[in-house]
């Protein structure tokens, strides 16, 4: 059995205030979401783990030739472009809805530690791109063993190579 709702039409408005948040949000707090070219937004995660950044950001239905991941000097960009597919009949469709966005797109972000650019290594499965990016090894920790003046048993500490070049 399926139920009927009467359509609301003033349920779909938005009031003058959420209507001037939402501007304000889309301008100033989360500009490149889209900008005012009409350029697409790439959700991305970003992860860390000790040895390396993961990055997963969210491409449906591009190949890996359709996208270009760069690194330099520690900001990680990837662009890329969305392509309207063409009718293959003469006559030009008449949309109604038309809601799928086309176009170029970039990311940029920087990293927070140095890393090892010839390391990185790229997969590109289910429309979900993933970049492994490793660490330098002047970041990773390491673990280094303090003894005391005799031949006792040694402690373990886990030392951070930022915290060594500080001392």
């Amino acid at each position: 059995m399926t139920n009927l709702r009467r359509w609301d039409p003033f349920s779909e408005m938005m009031s003058l205030r959420d209507a001037v948040n939402q501007l304000f949000e889309e301008s100033f707090v989360s500009p490149a979401r889209f900008g005012g070219s009409g350029s697409l937004s790439l959700p991305m995660n970003v992860s860390e783990t000790a040895d390396s950044f993961i990055v997963e950001a969210v491409v449906p239905g591009l190949r890996p030739e359709d996208l270009e991941v760069t690194l330099e000097d520690n900001v990680l960009t990837i662009r890329g472009e969305v392509r309207q597919e063409q009718q293959t009949s003469d006559k030009q469709a008449n949309y109604h809805i038309m809601e799928r966005r086309y176009g170029r797109f970039s990311r940029s972000i920087a990293l927070p530690t140095a890393v090892k650019a010839d390391g990185i290594q790229a997969t590109l499965e289910h429309g979900i791109l993933r970049l492994e990016i490793p660490k330098a090894e002047e970041v990773k920790p390491r673990r280094i063993t303090v003894t005391s003046g005799g031949a006792q048993r040694g402690r373990t500490l886990e030392v951070n190579a930022e915290q060594q070049r500080n001392a």
